[in-house]
């Protein structure tokens, strides 16, 4: 029995590995789901005397992307949102997160603003409590500012028209 003992660990292991690698880690659980738009006080990005609270998030459906100037994907990201933003019917509110204004408020004005209100979050204040670990991020609100969705990774033209749109439609007929 010993001489088996390597082999049958060699096999748990391998089954472990082959369960883990059947995952999709863009579908990770997270446990904002359902829950209130976490609180928050910060100013406009493009607006440093504006205050934004969780109230903006209250009346409408509402994508809310995480970006940053200093992130790659976000480049591979920005003009699915540019064609989002000219297409549809989405309120969509950018979080600018560990960055400066300035470099911010640049990379926007090179690429196209394709937001309608940008939370400025350099100290990741409002991208802790939402489990922030990467940019870019991508949250769904519902009309009563409760998070859905939470997409991690860049949005993809598929991706939109396969999972996001049709669940914000589907939010949109909700009271």
């Amino acid at each position: 029995m010993k001489r088996f003992l390597p082999i049958l660990i060699f096999l748990a292991i391998g089954i472990a590995f082959a369960i883990a690698l059947t995952r999709d880690p863009r579908k990770l659980e997270s446990v904002i789901i359902d829950q209130p738009f976490p609180d928050f006080s910060l100013t406009e990005l493009n607006d440093p005397n504006a205050m934004l609270t969780p109230e903006l998030l209250k009346g409408q459906v509402s994508l809310i992307n995480v970006f940053g100037s200093w992130c790659v994907s976000c480049n591979v990201e920005h003009p699915v949102l540019m064609d989002i933003a000219g297409n549809e019917t989405i309120r969509m509110v950018g979080i600018n997160w560990r960055d400066d204004r300035a470099k911010g408020q640049d990379w926007l004005a090179k690429r196209g603003d394709p937001y309608d209100v940008i939370i400025f979050d350099p100290e990741s204040v409002l991208a802790i409590p939402l489990g922030v670990v990467g940019a870019p991020e991508s949250f769904i609100t519902d009309k009563t500012g409760r998070i859905r969705y939470k997409h991690s990774g860049v949005i993809s033209s598929s991706e939109w028209t396969g999972t996001l749109k049709p669940l914000i439609k589907r939010l949109e007929t909700e009271p």
